[in-house]
């Protein structure tokens, strides 16, 4: 496999290169993705049994790591021949493993490498120094950044395959090394608890995501070192050399496309800066020419609170030199708008990269902008929003930089992979093509009414959801009805995400059902998962009373099995892969306007889920392209929700109004489901009734009735499965391989291609 990596790289050193950066890539297990991409299953699988009476499929143990966030971006552009790179940092510890004690939230160290990672190969030949701390010191010749404290980054290498084609790209990830063991001096005069320290100091930064400073110097670590290669890999004229021999850096913007995912990276345009200007000695205007022509920031979020903003004095300390250049961004990007809009001062304090209010902070997201030459957001109504609202004025200066790139997946994991059964049902009625060319399923419209494929496809999904209940009983011993509606909302734990909508729709069911226990209800087994951050303490309330309510309706002898609620414990792309093609329901209901896009709403889509959700990141795209009336569209849409900011938001309004809201409510506050501590809830109760932003009760009655439509088109298992058909067939344009492809003619000027390289052993 790394013979293939030398080919790959070697094809693409005349073409230009796209450098990924992100400060997390949650790749997810790496061996049966593998064995799709290189066509190996079979054998594989034969080897397995032969060896083990075992096919690999089952041996769930056999493969491990994860990274971090953008495997579907890294998978296509591999799969399209485009040479890339994703660069991050290689964490010892992951975010964490979540564990549910007594109902709450508890992190655990995820220790992801102590049985080592074998896909991955240490590459110290290209080590690199990353510099902090120091001061700068100006000359006649330029400027000098001294007295600074120096840790080593060494590169890991992890393959990335493409999809059949014989190309294999890479994944480099860096790890933050002391520069030497022990400074000796210390150990001789019997300093080793300090020299240790030190050490462990250095190293900290590629341990865990934590603390504000050390999150910067993550931040920094990644894009100097980053940076370091990227000019090393231009300066050199083939693979593997050390030796520059292209030393004119005009040229860098028509060989190195520099992607920044969100505003983690962005002091790759500092950097780059300090480089161009300091070490390579260009002027000003050249360097900032070349540096915004190659970097290019996508945006991920439009809540004000997410888009980072660092203290000075923090970059003043740990930055000093980069502090300078971006006050030199500032003067000049202000001078341009001064000239652009005399007299608006307002103007100038809106735009500036520097926030004067209280305590001084560098707006990384503006940073981005003013140093890149194209902002994207990751779905239509999430690109508009940024020109309409975050950075409105940024737009009205320079609209030609933004765009919009919808987000996709990659159908090999997402579809192949973890659902071998439905990718075998599509195959046989339109080939495999789609695998490569998601648009194929288009094809599938055909079938809509076709019988035999109505039951094909229902009769797959009824194999995954008896393979998922059989996981549940094992893991939460709550007997789980496979014939009931299986329901499902996972995603990170947050107040914008709305899993308390959904908490209130669990609970006006089970007060339903409580009340006339003969009815004929339509069975659910609602499953919530997702991870709260350790510091937040609103997101840890909601997940214990998921929990909570969950330890008082699967005990209910009147509810019995047409209603289950099961936490779903560290949620993660290796259970994902089994919940999404078990899923029934997927719920995507946060308020209009506040998620970006989506990811987990496509992969439910393509795996034969029907969506419940509001018009809002790609569910809008969704709706478009299987059509409105198969998806369960509810509640205010984003000039509702912005005339409802002007208006006033009034929880207390719909309290009274809505009986079955004021119970729900009153059963959170009053203890029904915390009987030995009562107000266990009271924060979550105020949150509701008076701090909402996101306006819960304001969408309950749309989404309680849509609930009920869900329920009644459910007991018609025919048409439930012609809508999922549907959603199959419109999920082309979710392809990651859509949007790299999008990314590669829009914004880094190279040409996918689905051309096949020869292998190794094949005559070129």
């Amino acid at each position: 496999m790394w013979v293939l990596i030398r080919n790959r790289v070697g094809l693409g050193l005349h073409s230009p290169r796209v450098y990924y950066i992100s400060l997390e890539f949650y790749m997810g297990r790496a061996l049966q993705n593998t064995m799709v991409n290189l066509a190996l299953e079979n054998a594989c699988d034969e080897a397995m049994y032969q060896v083990m009476n075992t096919p690999i499929g089952v041996r769930g143990g056999l493969s491990g790591g994860k990274h971090g966030r953008l495997s579907c971006f890294l998978d296509s552009m591999a799969t399209l021949g485009l040479a890339a790179y994703g660069y991050g940092i290689r964490y010892e510890f992951g975010i964490f493993n979540q564990k549910i004690v007594s109902g709450w939230q508890v992190e655990e160290a995820d220790d992801w490498l102590r049985y080592g990672n074998p896909w991955e190969k240490a590459r110290p030949e290209y080590m690199r120094p990353v510099h902090f701390y120091g001061r700068t010191e100006h000359h006649p010749d330029g400027v000098k950044w001294v007295d600074t404290q120096v840790v080593l980054a060494l590169p890991y290498d992890t393959p990335v395959p493409g999809y059949r084609n014989n190309v294999v790209n890479t994944m480099r990830l860096w790890s933050a090394k002391a520069p030497c063991e022990f400074r000796l001096q210390d150990f001789n005069v019997g300093g080793y608890v300090e020299a240790v320290l030190d050490k462990n100091l250095a190293e900290n930064i590629s341990r865990v995501i934590m603390g504000k400073e050390l999150r910067l110097k993550q931040e920094y670590f990644v894009v100097a070192a980053t940076l370091q290669d990227i000019i090393r890999r231009y300066k050199t004229s083939k693979f593997g050399s050390m030796e520059a021999v292209r030393t004119d850096l005009d040229g860098l913007p028509n060989k190195v496309a520099i992607q920044l995912n969100d505003t983690h990276p962005a002091l790759a345009i500092p950097e780059l800066m300090r480089v161009l200007v300091d070490e390579e000695m260009l002027t000003w205007e050249n360097a900032w020419d070349i540096c915004v022509r190659t970097c290019a920031y996508t945006n991920h979020t439009v809540l004000p609170e997410a888009l980072e903003r660092w203290p000075i004095d923090l970059f003043q300390q740990l930055l000093p030199r980069h502090l300078e250049i971006i006050y030199e961004i500032n003067r000049r990007h202000l001078e341009r708008v001064a000239s652009l809009y005399p007299g608006d001062v307002d103007r100038m304090r809106r735009m500036s990269l520097i926030e004067e209010g209280g305590q001084k902070r560098v707006n990384m997201a503006h940073l981005c902008i003013v140093g890149s030459h194209a902002v994207n957001g990751v779905a239509r109504i999430h690109s508009d929003i940024l020109k309409a609202t975050v950075f409105k004025d940024f737009y009205e200066m320079d609209p030609y930089k933004f765009q919009n790139k919808t987000n996709g997946i990659t159908p090999r994991r997402w579809l192949v992979m973890c659902n071998p059964g439905l990718a075998e049902v599509i195959a046989e009625r339109i080939g495999d093509d789609f695998i490569r060319d998601l648009d194929q399923l288009k094809k599938l419209i055909k079938f809509v009414n076709d019988d035999a494929f109505i039951r094909d496809v229902a009769k797959v999904k009824q194999e995954n959801k008896m393979k998922f209940a059989v996981h549940l009983e094992e893991h939460y011993k709550v007997k789980i009805n496979p014939n009931s509606m299986f329901d499902l909302q996972v995603k990170r734990i947050h107040e914008y995400k709305r899993q308390l909508l959904n908490c209130l729709h669990i609970i006006t069911f089970y007060n339903r059902i409580k009340k006339e226990p003969n009815k004929h209800w339509t069975p659910r087994t609602i499953m919530i998962g997702g991870k709260a951050a350790p510091g937040y303490h609103t997101a840890k309330m909601i997940i214990r009373l998921i929990t909570a309510i969950g330890e008082i309706v699967n005990n209910d002898p009147v509810v019995g099995d047409r209603l289950k609620v099961i936490f779903l414990e560290n949620y993660r792309v290796t259970l994902a892969e089994k919940a999404i093609p078990a899923a029934d329901l997927s719920e995507q209901i946060s308020t209009a306007g506040t998620e970006a896009s989506g990811t987990g709403n496509m992969k439910f889509m393509l795996n034969g889920a029907l969506t419940i959700g509001t018009m809002d990141g790609a569910n809008v795209e969704m709706a478009e392209e299987a059509g409105e009336d198969n998806l369960f569209i509810f509640g205010m849409r984003v000039d509702d929700v912005e005339a409802m900011d002007r208006k006033g938001y009034n929880a207390l309004e719909y309290y009274n109004r809505i009986p079955e809201l004021k119970q729900a409510i009153d059963q959170i506050a009053g203890g029904f489901f915390s009987p030995k501590q009562p107000d266990l809830f009271k924060d979550i109760v105020s949150l509701l009734m008076y701090h909402d932003r996101f306006k819960v009760f304001a969408d309950y009655g749309d989404y309680i009735k849509c609930q009920e439509k869900v329920s009644a088109l459910y007991k018609n298992a025919k048409e439930w499965t012609k809508k999922v058909i549907y959603n199959i067939a419109g999920c082309g344009k979710f392809s990651s391989d859509r949007t790299i492809a999008q990314y590669a003619r829009e914004i880094w000027g190279m040409e996918p291609s689905l051309e096949k390289f020869p292998a190794p052993d094949e005559k070129r």
